[in-house]
This record gives C-alpha cells, sequence and structure tokens, in this order.
C-alpha cells in the first residue's frame, strides 16, 4: 500500500513539474513575441540606488527611448540633468559641461553593459542564453524573471538582475539591478507607451 501511494506521489510530482514548465515556456514565448513586436518604446523612469554604505536612498528621474534595434536614449532630468544615448556600435555620455562619444567595440566591457541595457527594456535578456541562466515565477499580476550572470566579467560586477513584466502588457516595468557588493539600482518604467513615432534626432549622436 505506502509503495503504491509512493508511485502516486511521483506521479502528481511529475505531472505539476511539467505543467510549471510549460507554463514558464509559455511566458517566454509571449514576452518574446511581445519585445519582437515593439518596434519603439517610450515611457518614464524613477531610479532608487541603495547603497550598503549609506542611510539614504540616490532618487532620480528622467525619460526613456528605444528604437528597434540598437538605439536607446536614457536622460536624467532630475536631480540633474545626464543623457546616455545608444545609437549601434556608438554610445554618447553628455551632461551640461561635455559631451564623450565612445565607440563600444573598442571597450568589451562597456559594450556587455550597453548591450544588457538594450536587451532588459523590451526583455529581451531572457533569450540570451550565454550571458544568463534565467528563471520565471509568477507574483501577482507580475512575471518576475531572475538573471544570473554566466560571463566571467559580468559575474563581477552583477550578482543577478530581476525583471519585472506586466502580465497584461507582457513588458518590463521593473529592473532591478543586484551588484556583487551588496548595492542594489531599482529602476521603475512608467507611462510606457509603444510603437509610437519618436524622431531620429532623439537618437543622434555628434
Amino acid at each position: 500500500m505506502k509503495k503504491g501511494l509512493f508511485i502516486i506521489y511521483l506521479l502528481f510530482a511529475a505531472h505539476f513539474t511539467l505543467m510549471a514548465q510549460q507554463s514558464e515556456m509559455q511566458i517566454r514565448q509571449k514576452i518574446s513575441r511581445i519585445a519582437s513586436s515593439i518596434k519603439t518604446m517610450s515611457c518614464d523612469f524613477i531610479q532608487t540606488k541603495h547603497l550598503k554604505m549609506l542611510n539614504d536612498d540616490m532618487v532620480s528621474k528622467g525619460r526613456m527611448y528605444y528604437q528597434q534595434s540598437n538605439r536607446l536614449r536614457w536622460e536624467y532630468t532630475s536631480p540633474y540633468t545626464y543623457t546616455f544615448i545608444i545609437n549601434n556600435d556608438k554610445v554618447l555620455l553628455k551632461n551640461s559641461q561635455r559631451n564623450d562619444v565612445i565607440d563600444v567595440n573598442s571597450n568589451k566591457l562597456f559594450k556587455e553593459i550597453a548591450r544588457i541595457m538594450m536587451n532588459s527594456v523590451v526583455g529581451n535578456c531572457l533569450n540570451d542564453e550565454t550571458s544568463f541562466k534565467s528563471s520565471i515565477s509568477v507574483s501577482g499580476e507580475e512575471w518576475v524573471a531572475t538573471l544570473l550572470p554566466q560571463r566571467k566579467d559580468m559575474k563581477q560586477m552583477f550578482q543577478k538582475i530581476v525583471l519585472h513584466f506586466s502580465q497584461k502588457q507582457a513588458v518590463v516595468t521593473q529592473v532591478e539591478l543586484i551588484e556583487k557588493n551588496g548595492d542594489r539600482t531599482i529602476i521603475d518604467l512608467k507611462n510606457i507607451k509603444t510603437n509610437e513615432t519618436i524622431s531620429a534626432n532623439m537618437f543622434t549622436i555628434r
């Protein structure tokens, strides 16, 4: 009798494991499908930096613009002004005093960071199996994707990256960057708009 109950338990366990795997596969497929359909994306963001050595959080706000593929504008407007633009292989770092243009191909680490920023915006990091080992869970009305870095240079910087997706829209609404030293950066994306026209001037590097 005990042996029969054990076999039934194993069958149920296998059944629910299979259901969970199928569910995660369906979530990945939906996110991937939506991500590939996003030609443009714009939103407001609130970035909160938690530093282990400080009691107070550092909060900044701004606007983000994305255009498929390889174009991203990350613009801080408060409490300071600072703009970060990716346009294919070029990156512009701009503040009130100077502009710096970087060729990402000349800096491997910078290229990886730029690529992660780009892919995180729409959730394409889930498809980057060489860079991340990922898992997805359901939390309320969210899908939560946990990405563990696999590349040595990324492991030295990040413990993990966590992406929060709205189940309704299947787009990223929050990005958590957990660093090796315990510091955390949380970026909340608000007022998200997709597939609206964005001027090419937003991504101009000069």
